[in-house]
Parts: structure tokens; sequence; C-alpha cells
């Protein structure tokens, strides 16, 4: 797991674009930019500047082991998961980088509740959204956060099988008032 503690790494993050790109290598694997080019209807000039921002902030890395050929250049995610802590950096990068997750986390649900597979089974049974108030100390905040990511890591690793397909998942919690 990536603990991130630089600026520049968490700003190189902290992009629509090479936030995607990121999450298409976490849940596709190992891939060349002209492919994630066509998965993100972007341009490949414009694929290969973001993916050389990610890789000198160290979030991914070239692998050519894969390459066929002296043409082909794959990228991989050295670590699938990438943590960091509000703590760590000044409150603009912070909240650029929260602004950018909250965004995707948004994208990624909308996109979701408005497909047609959002009502067929056995998805539809299947997903859930969940939320309450809780009455908590910032210890107990913290100990739920934790507790909540472990379920998420014992899930995370799991081979691929014909009825796998990606899921996201979506935790949060904060001091709110209703």
């Amino acid at each position: 797991m990536a603990q991130i503690k630089d600026a520049a790494v968490l700003k190189a993050v902290a992009h629509p674009l090479r936030r995607r790109l990121l999450d298409v290598l976490r849940v596709d694997g190992p891939s060349m930019p002209s492919v994630l080019a066509r998965t993100t209807g972007q341009a490949v000039a414009n694929i290969s500047h973001h993916l050389r921002v990610l890789a000198e902030a160290g979030l991914i890395e070239e692998a050519p082991e894969l390459a066929r050929n002296r043409k082909e250049h794959w990228w991989r995610m050295p670590d699938r998961a990438i943590r960091w802590s509000s703590t760590d950096f000044t409150p603009d990068v912070t909240d650029a980088a929260e602004s950018l997750g909250l965004q995707r986390q948004v994208e990624l649900t909308s996109t979701w509740l408005g497909s047609p597979a959002s009502r067929e089974e056995p998805w539809a049974s299947a997903a859930f959204s969940t939320d309450g108030f809780l009455r908590l100390s910032p210890g107990e905040l913290a100990e739920l956060g934790d507790q909540i990511q472990q379920v998420i890591d014992r899930f995370a690793n799991r081979p691929d099988s014909e009825d796998r397909e990606p899921v996201f998942v979506l935790g949060r919690g904060f001091p709110a008032r209703p």
C-alpha cells in the first residue's frame, strides 16, 4: 500500500483524468496507453502525458516485461491501494484532493443509479446504500474507519472469477448535523 506523504504526489492524484487512470489500472491491471485512451475516451498523447506525471510521482511504473516489441509501453500500479492523511498536508492541498475524491464518488454513484443494470438482478438486490448518524468520539470514529478499511482489505485481493465484477464501495464518516 502506498502511503502518500508528499504534496506533489497528492497533487498528481488530484486530477480527474489521472484519478480515473489509477482506477482503471487498479481494476483492470497493467495496460498500454492506447487501451487506456479507448477506455477513457481521450487522445493517446493526453494519456501518455498523464501517465508520465503519475510515474514521476511514483504512483505507477512501466512494465517492460509485458511488451511484445519496443513500440509497446505497458504501465501498472506497484501498489493497488493508495492512502493519505489530511494531517500531512496544508488545507488547500487536502481540500483539492478531497473535492476530487468526492466528485469521483458522486460520478460513479450517479452512473450506477442511472444505468439499466442498477435495476436488473442479481446486482439490483446485491447493491447497497447505508448511512446513519452515530454518536462517536474522535477515537471511536477512527476505530470505525479502521474496521471498515479492514473489511474492504479482506475482500480487495480476491482472485478473478466468472461471477465477480469490479464493485465500487464508498464509506465516509465525519461529524455532521442533520
